[in-house]
């Protein structure tokens, strides 16, 4: 059985699977060294973990992961993966959107698959039908996008997202809603399209904390898929003990 840990900009959760299957996902505040201990008194085989950080954690944490798992892996530039990766750039490219490619890989083998990231930052990823993960874009999340507004600005209000199907705004907050909600959908909807235009019977799966936002909302088709990251961490975990 495999712990997995991702350790997120804006949240941390964990999963346990057995055989490939995720038996449990949990969000928490923080994963620290009482969570292993708790896990290993539930689950007698929880013997293989992997860890996915894009921020700082406690040494600790690591120190306890290395004494209590007979395999533990934390994600890096140099970790093997059962795709090709061709970033140019391995050392600076986020560990989640790696996971999440390896994730979406897992799901759709043998297909060109757009991953879109829909969390702090909006990321697309894209992996080809014979394994090769090609890179992507990044653009500022939602909440990112009401910040900048209020934060660069003189006058405009701090915005939060919220349920708006109206073209335009008559008033400034509206105004500001539907510029960066309408925006993003446009964005994405615009991306994904044109990405179809070059990878032919792209699949597009959608993750990350805002996935839901777009339900409906997009023109184009997809798949939502929130343990995608987790699932990856895992499928890349299993890779290392299979070499």
């Amino acid at each position: 059985m495999n712990l997995v840990i991702d350790i997120g900009n804006t949240r941390t959760k964990f999963s346990v699977f057995n055989r490939g299957d995720v038996l449990i996902t949990v969000p928490v505040e923080e994963f620290n060294a009482s969570n292993i201990w708790v896990l290993k008194s539930e689950y007698d085989n929880l013997d293989k973990a992997i860890l996915s950080a894009v921020k700082d954690y406690p040494q600790e944490l690591r120190q306890a992961l290395e004494k209590e798992f007979d395999t533990f892996i934390e994600l890096d530039a140099d970790t093997p993966l059962p795709i090709e990766n061709c970033y140019e750039t391995k050392e600076t490219l986020g560990k989640d959107r790696i996971a999440a490619v390896v994730g979406a890989y897992d799901l759709y083998p043998n297909t060109n698959v757009l991953i879109i990231d829909a969390g702090t930052a909006i990321t697309y990823d894209l992996l080809t039908a014979d394994g090769k993960y090609l890179g992507g874009n990044i653009s500022p999340g939602i909440e990112m996008r009401f910040k900048a507004l209020h934060q660069f600005t003189g006058k405009l209000p701090k915005t939060e997202p919220a349920e708006y199907n109206k073209l335009f705004g008559t008033t400034t907050t509206d105004a500001i809603r539907a510029g960066v909600q309408n925006g993003t959908v446009y964005e994405i909807d615009t991306t994904i399209t044109t990405f179809k235009e070059f990878y032919k019977n792209l699949k597009v799966i959608i993750t990350g904390g805002n996935a839901e936002f777009f339900d409906n909302k997009l023109k184009n088709s997809f798949f939502v898929h929130f343990n995608l990251t987790s699932l990856g961490l895992n499928r890349i975990l299993e890779h290392n003990g299979e070499i």
